[in-house]
């Protein structure tokens, strides 16, 4: 044992010497270098290195964009632009829009035709699913749309009485309503959050404060927040107290928030009897008639 100590430190120096020899015979700066160089790529390899997307779909997209565009009157593209607007779809533009609706007429006409042609191997019946493929591929993009904005909408409208809550004890805690909006943003989560964020932005850019306001109500289709916002607006040029307005619209929708909920619980049985109806009473009726049939069958068959 008195003799293993003295061989173990010796090695272990030898191998720390050896290290620091061969860590200082390389330059530090050219290995740092051999480690981040990267030969340079060729324009394929860049190329290929892009989603599939970006690389065969978006172009395909473009070129439509670029046909139906010129079909379009410029009233329509205006509808559409807000549209888009109102489903939270601002960073896509009218044009691309029509570009995906217009491959999507494609692409509807070639699956529905060929689902049809293996189904019934007729040509009428083919060239009629491809035309009802082409017009529902044509209005899908409408319908998801749509069904977006709806869903947008509902979500601010949802949303919107907590929000005032919010606001009103912020005004009347003493900040100003461009703070408290600012507050509400950072408090909240979710499209009507997004709203009031794009307003204090556009209002620190040098718009007032009518101009943010009313580029909501543009934005988003829905009357609760429309009357909510013609009411700050006139409260603001009134020189009203903001915080009773403030207290006045939350209480207000917060009654509002209680008679949809209050419809919808209503609704609740008949929206219950559908499926009741349709899925429930089918088998109970096999259930119980069933035998019956059964038996009446066979003593008809007697006779």
């Amino acid at each position: 044992m008195e003799i293993v100590l003295p061989l173990m430190v010796t090695l272990g120096i030898i191998i720390a010497v050896l290290g620091t020899q061969m860590g200082s015979g390389l330059d530090p700066v050219q290995a740092r270098l051999a480690q981040i160089a990267v030969r340079p790529r060729s324009l394929e390899e860049l190329e290929l290195q892009r989603p599939l997307s970006d690389r065969t779909l978006k172009p395909i997209i473009r070129g439509l964009s670029g046909l139906m565009t010129r079909f379009y009157p410029a009233n329509t593209m205006k509808s559409l632009t807000l549209k888009l607007k109102r489903a939270g779809m601002e960073t896509t533009s009218s044009e691309f829009f029509l570009g995906v609706k217009g491959f999507a007429a494609i692409v509807g006409a070639i699956a529905v035709s060929a689902i049809v042609n293996l189904m019934t191997s007729d040509g009428t019946q083919t060239i009629f699913g491809a035309v009802g493929g082409l017009v529902f591929g044509f209005l899908a993009p409408d319908f998801y749309l749509g069904n977006r904005a709806g869903g947008r909408g509902k979500q601010i409208l949802d949303s919107l009485p907590d929000a005032l809550d919010l606001l009103t004890i912020s005004v009347e805690a003493g900040l100003g309503f461009d703070a408290a909006l600012v507050k509400v943003t950072e408090k909240l989560k979710g499209a009507l959050s997004e709203e009031f964020k794009r307003a204090a932005s556009e209002q620190r850019v040098g718009k007032s404060r009518q101009e943010a306001l009313r580029g909501i109500t543009e934005r988003v289709e829905q009357r609760e927040l429309a009357t909510f916002i013609s009411a700050i607006i006139q409260a603001d040029q009134l020189g009203v107290s903001m915080s009773k307005v403030l207290r006045i619209q939350s209480e207000q929708m917060r009654g509002d928030r209680r008679q949809r909920a209050e419809e919808k619980a209503a609704k609740a049985p008949i929206l219950i009897m559908l499926p009741t109806i349709g899925c429930i009473f089918p088998s109970l009726f096999i259930v119980i008639l069933a035998p019956a049939a059964l038996s009446a069958l066979s003593s008809c068959s007697s006779f």
